[in-house]
């Protein structure tokens, strides 16, 4: 991980998150602030050089995603489904309606356009929910990893689907692709792009200058979608 720009030495920025930063000589080591506002403070002695200032960042990347998200949940506070008749659901960027229903014979459904979920089951709705969206994952994105891994030049061991938290997906070691189950939630374009960026990232672990023209070779206009990702991927809802 890390496309790095610095401006004059005020700011430093890695991929998606940029820091202001602030030196000290009374300062001896460095810390990373998350304010209020969601502004990113990187404090550091004055000998402290920009390398050791990006390793800094890499190495807690996780804890700041997860602090950036933690604030987010508390400023938006996103109202859990109630899984009630109407109720939109999303599936590959499409919104579909939820009807209960008395007999079918599997506990939820995708059809004619609808959601349909067998009233017996309202009250585990969250559980069937995550489990059907899991196993569309995994067919759906193991069929766009088959479709890209012969151009990308990779073989992985295989897709595995799960909640990755705060990431859309990750590479796991044995070359494993791991997708958030959400993944499936997105427009099939955005998701197709997930897919492609972890694929690059058997090759190059991070998102160096090499990473991005891999990705770029096999989705020319990944930039778009990778914009769209980082602006509307908050807005995929949740169950």
């Amino acid at each position: 991980m890390g496309s790095l720009s610095v401006a004059a030495e005020r700011c430093i920025q890695v991929d998606d998150l940029q820091f202001a930063i602030r030196r000290s000589a009374r300062r001896r080591t460095m810390q990373i602030t998350v304010e209020r506002t969601g502004e990113l403070i990187l404090s550091a002695p004055p000998d402290v050089g920009i390398s050791q200032l990006r390793d800094f960042i890499i190495e807690k990347r996780f804890w700041i995603y997860t602090k950036l998200a933690e604030k987010d949940r508390l400023q938006r506070r996103v109202p859990r489904k109630e899984f009630v008749n109407g109720e939109g659901f999303l599936y590959l960027g499409r919104s579909h309606r939820l009807k209960l229903v008395e007999h079918q014979d599997a506990p939820l459904k995708l059809a004619n356009g609808r959601f349909a979920l067998r009233q017996d089951m309202q009250d585990g709705a969250r559980e069937h929910f995550i489990r059907w969206y899991s196993e569309r994952a995994r067919v759906w994105l193991s069929g766009r990893v088959a479709d890209y891994q012969s151009r990308m030049e990779v073989a992985p061991a295989g897709v595995k689907v799960q909640d990755l938290g705060y990431r859309w997906g990750s590479c796991g070691k044995g070359d494993w692709l791991y997708f958030h189950w959400k993944t499936i939630l997105l427009p099939a374009r955005i998701a197709e792009y997930v897919v492609v960026h972890e694929i690059a990232h058997l090759h190059e672990p991070h998102h160096t200058p090499a990473f991005w023209l891999r990705v770029e070779r096999a989705m020319p206009d990944y930039y778009q979608r990778k914009a769209w990702l980082a602006e509307h991927g908050i807005d995929v809802e949740g169950i």
